[in-house]
This record gives C-alpha cells, sequence and structure tokens, in this order.
C-alpha cells in the first residue's frame, strides 16, 4: 500500500525527478514526457467520470484510470526486464487482451462508420474523445520514450489499444453512433 505523508519534497526543484529504481532523470526527457502525458490523460478520464455515464461505461473507465498508474509505474521503471514482479509494475498482455474484448463487444452494438466522426455530441461522449486525443499524445511521447531509452512493448500495445477503446466508447455513448457528428468533407467551401 502507498502511503504519503508529505507532498513536496524539494529533491526535483532542480528539474530532476525519480524514477522507480532511485534513479534521478531530467523532467524534460522522453519517459518523463511519456509519464506526464499518461497522467494527463488519467485526469481527462477523470473529467469524464464527472458525466452522466452507464454504469459499465463507468466501471470500464475507472479500471482505466487504475491501469494508467500502473502504465506510469511501468514507464517510470528502467531496465530491460519487461517481466512484471514483486519489485516490477509491467502492464500485461491480459490488460490488452481485455481492452480487446471490450472494444469487440461495444463495437458489434454501434451503427458503422459512414464518415470520420468529429468530437462531441454527448457531453460525456465529448469528455472521453478529448480523453482519446489526449491519449494519441501519450502513445507519441511513448513512442519518443522507448526510441530513447526502451519502453515495456506490451505498455506501448496498451495505450495504443487505449486510444481505439476511447474512440469507440464515444461512440457508443453517443447513442450507439446514431448520435456522432460527422464529418462532412468540403462542406464550407
Amino acid at each position: 500500500m502507498v502511503r504519503l505523508t508529505r507532498i513536496y519534497t524539494r529533491t526535483g526543484d532542480r528539474g530532476e525527478t525519480g524514477l522507480v529504481d532511485g534513479s534521478r532523470l531530467s523532467k524534460s526527457a522522453p519517459r518523463m514526457a511519456a509519464i506526464g502525458d499518461v497522467d494527463e490523460l488519467n485526469s481527462a478520464i477523470g473529467v469524464a467520470l464527472t458525466h452522466a455515464l452507464p454504469d459499465d461505461a463507468r466501471a470500464q473507465l475507472g479500471r482505466i484510470q487504475n491501469e494508467l498508474f500502473d502504465l506510469g509505474a511501468d514507464f517510470a521503471t528502467p531496465g530491460p526486464d519487461f517481466a512484471p514482479s514483486e519489485m516490477r509494475l509491467r502492464i500485461v498482455a491480459a490488460q490488452v487482451e481485455r481492452l480487446e474484448a471490450e472494444i469487440d463487444a461495444m463495437n458489434a452494438e454501434l451503427e458503422p462508420l459512414r464518415s470520420f466522426v468529429l468530437p462531441g455530441g454527448d457531453p460525456g461522449a465529448a469528455a472521453v474523445h478529448l480523453a482519446r486525443a489526449i491519449c494519441r499524445r501519450a502513445e507519441r511521447a511513448a513512442v519518443a520514450a522507448d526510441a530513447d531509452v526502451g519502453l515495456n512493448p506490451v505498455g506501448l500495445a496498451y495505450v495504443n489499444r487505449l486510444s481505439d477503446h476511447l474512440f469507440v466508447l464515444a461512440r457508443r455513448l453517443n447513442r450507439a453512433g446514431a448520435g456522432d457528428p460527422l464529418w462532412k468533407p468540403g462542406a464550407t467551401r
């Protein structure tokens, strides 16, 4: 169990932060950009949860929020060993597979896409679309960090699959896709 008795430590005052193994890293490093974007994504999902959502969507997003903390810890753990252990919290394939199963189940209920979907619609769906866009940024940051230091490939798959999950969830929240605002190419020419 995590226990924090003091919020500020002053150890980051010189632009560095600590990783899981105790090593120090610049706050501007690609790894820290990925961790920060995952944290922002988690906050955006928290905002989405303030909207009226079906219980199953609320449960999915709650699970995802917890997993995003796990993902942040994964990305903050240096080293080439991506196997989970008592001392290393790693995203595992079963978490990616669960996202895929949820995507498939939600997608089966949706009208087929007729055009690209504009972010918006129901307030809850719009908030989930914003989280999806932040997830895409987190993925880009994670890919850059992976090129720099090497990250857990299953964590990279998780963040990629999560953006798909959030897209399909937003469509589901927009009345099974019937309420999706659709792109009309060249409509304002």
